[in-house]
């Protein structure tokens, strides 16, 4: 193999590593979301963090009504799956007077008085006359001094009870398998009613959508098409509104709403935005690409102009509508501010999937996973859709409008 080879090989592979990890970076964000919405409360705040939701293994313990979980823990020398059957033992951190580098943190209950409770022996230890215990310490007994107190977790043989070994519990190392929980789902539609709110969102959005595609349609053909005074200037005066921002527009269009009894109903999430300035000028920009030919030969043939706009331009306008629709689709289903504003948040029948995720998140702060899989709920319809309408998006912009 040549050297010329061997080089465009690894730089293949260097572009394809960096391209990789440009998109796990760019996708973790969401691969984080669906897995955390799919997770138990307690494995949602785990530090590190995970991807792959995981829940505590438990087994049955003789002696003991209910399961109980299981943790690694350090015994003989050995790494076993022991038991925690009580979380808090009182217990003693020992340290040796004669080698204060050597201290153990044993149990209380496993300690005793060095020389008995009658007569136990003491020692000067840091210019104090403190007291002596014998404490077990790999396998012997040595006589320490406490020097403070704390808790261990109290962990026994699920299958042999009466072996017992003692851990910090904060340290210990759970018994985990991976899991998933669907029921997550189903406890934010309960606690949320997110399922209405889907559906009020789906319906707002199919409305919305087909209102600005026909408008678009109907408005992009006249001012492509066909010839009347002012039409220039009217053109130019509509496209002219893209330029006003919303925050302007607030007022006026709800006080609009006040006036027309629309306040805390959809149609007011429906109604207003079915004219699109910008889908009416791609639209015209698309049919006027359209060669004239065509239109006058149908024209000859006794075409009405709404037979040559239905049989001629719009099935060649498929990348163009295709676009238009995954835009507004976004839009739509995006929308938060404008709800938000003639919404009232107490009508939850009227709720759409951005007002009733901005009420979840105070009402489960405390549980990201449930405010996770309400998230997810929002983002999977337009992930899909824009998932499968991409590719119209660069057909729409290199189309010259004849099909072959």
């Amino acid at each position: 193999m040549s050297k010329y080879r061997i080089l465009k090989y690894l730089g293949n592979a260097l572009v394809y590593a960096l391209l990789i990890g440009f998109a796990y970076i760019m996708l973790f964000p969401f691969l984080f979301m669906f897995s955390t919405s799919f997770k138990l409360q307690t494995d949602t705040y785990r530090y590190p963090p995970r991807l792959i939701p995981m829940k505590p293994v438990e087994a049955e313990v003789l002696g003991y009504d209910d399961l109980k979980p299981l943790y690694i823990v350090q015994f003989e020398g050995d790494e076993r799956e022991f038991a925690l059957v009580e979380r808090s033992v009182p217990a003693g951190i020992y340290v040796n007077p004669a080698d204060v580098n050597q201290s153990a943190t044993v149990a209380l209950e496993l300690v005793q008085p060095s020389g008995g409770e009658a007569a136990q022996l003491t020692t000067v230890y840091q210019g104090e006359t403190v007291k002596l215990w014998d404490v077990p310490l790999n396998g012997k007994m040595l006589q320490m001094v406490l020097t403070d107190q704390t808790a261990l977790g109290r962990f026994v043989d699920p299958q042999q009870p009466q072996i017992t070994a003692f851990q910090n519990l904060r340290l210990s190392v759970a018994v985990e398998e991976p899991t998933l929980v669907p029921e997550n789902y189903t406890r934010v539609r309960d606690l949320q009613g997110l399922d209405r709110a889907l559906t009020n969102t789906a319906l707002v959005t199919i409305l919305v959508v087909l209102g600005q595609l026909v408008t678009s349609v109907v408005g992009g053909y006249a001012l492509a098409r066909l010839k009347f005074p002012g039409r220039e200037q009217i053109f130019l005066v509509y496209l002219g509104t893209i330029m006003i921002p919303f925050v302007v527009l607030i007022t006026p269009l709800y006080q609009l709403m006040v006036m027309l009894g629309w306040v805390d109903k959809l149609a007011s999430l429906i109604i207003p935005w079915v004219f699109s300035a910008y889908g009416t000028f791609m639209m015209r920009q698309f049919f006027i690409t359209m060669p004239k030919e065509i239109e006058e030969a149908a024209l000859i043939d006794g075409a009405s102009r709404l037979q040559i706009l239905w049989k001629i331009f719009l099935p060649s306008a498929t990348p163009a509508l295709a676009t238009l629709a995954t835009f507004s689709f976004l839009y739509a289903w995006n929308s938060f501010f404008w709800p938000l504003i003639v919404i009232n948040t107490g009508n939850q029948d009227n709720h759409v999937l951005t007002l009733a995720l901005s009420i979840l998140r105070g009402k489960a702060a405390d549980n990201a996973n449930l405010v996770m899989a309400g998230a997810a709920i929002a983002i999977l319809p337009p992930l899909i859709i824009y998932i499968f309408a991409q590719r119209f998006f660069v057909e729409s912009a290199t189309s010259s409008g004849v099909k072959g």
